[in-house]
């Protein structure tokens, strides 16, 4: 970014293993960090010592997400003490696994709400300021689910879809502000949220992937930071997936 101060950085989800991976990458390379929770905010708790260890600006903000009051005020409260927000990453989500016709009304506004609503709402907030300044990167986090759909995982797969479609549309209309949109679709990741998968299907999963292993959320960390930087300034709309061969195309 051409921003002489440090850049700042909104991370969704920052609680999981993607959005530690990825707060701890932007950290690196010397982003203001905002770390945002939900549920979860006791697993953040390593990481703002490590930050305040190391001296990296940094705030935490609870907020659910899929309340479009709490997600502009949690946006305010970050413009009053970074200024800007450079990048955002829309990473917080929630999966389950259930048969279609066992999914109740409210499993489904709820995946519909964090998942979709969530990263709308938030780029809705966050926009303003990219466009006022002609600048900025918003990433999102869907999944290879949402580019092949998942057999009991309709909801997950139907949403992480959607925000695929976000990604395409809202590039389009940003882009003449100078704000890049693009996405990210993680394959099998070594995450807590993956972590009721037993090893017989891992060992499944890591023979179906053609660099034979599971990917590790730096994996996916790396791929988002490279669409922040400089070096993807040309690159928006579009979709990586970061699977390890799995999903090709």
């Amino acid at each position: 970014m051409s921003n002489t101060k440090r850049p700042t950085v909104l991370i969704t989800g920052s609680s999981g293993g993607i959005g530690r991976a990825t707060a701890k990458r932007f950290a690196d390379s010397g982003y203001q960090i905002v770390l945002h929770g939900f549920r979860h905010m006791d697993a953040l708790t390593g990481l703002m010592e490590s930050f305040a260890t190391r001296d990296i600006p940094f705030m935490a903000i609870q907020a659910d997400i899929s309340d479009r009051a709490q997600v502009f005020s949690m946006v305010e409260r970050v413009l009053e003490q970074f200024k800007t927000i450079d990048v955002l990453v829309n990473n917080a989500g929630i999966a389950q696994q259930k048969l279609v016709t066992d999914v109740t009304e409210e499993e489904w506004q709820y995946m519909l709400g964090v998942n979709l609503s969530g990263p709308f709402y938030v780029c809705q907030a966050v926009l303003p300021n990219m466009i006022s300044r002609h600048e900025g990167r918003i990433i999102n986090v869907s999944s290879m689910w949402g580019t092949t759909g998942a057999s009991c995982e309709v909801p997950y797969s139907s949403v992480k879809a959607g925000l695929i479609g976000l990604t395409r549309s809202l590039a389009k209309e940003v882009g003449p502000a100078g704000v890049t949109v693009n996405c990210v679709a993680p394959g099998v990741i070594n995450t807590p949220m993956n972590a009721g998968i037993s090893e017989h299907i891992m060992s499944e999963l890591v023979a179906e992937t053609p660099l034979c292993r599971i990917g590790v959320p730096q994996d996916v960390a790396d791929a988002i930071y490279y669409l922040a930087s400089d070096a993807a300034s040309f690159i928006t709309g579009q979709v990586i997936g970061v699977n390890g061969g799995m999903v090709v195309g």
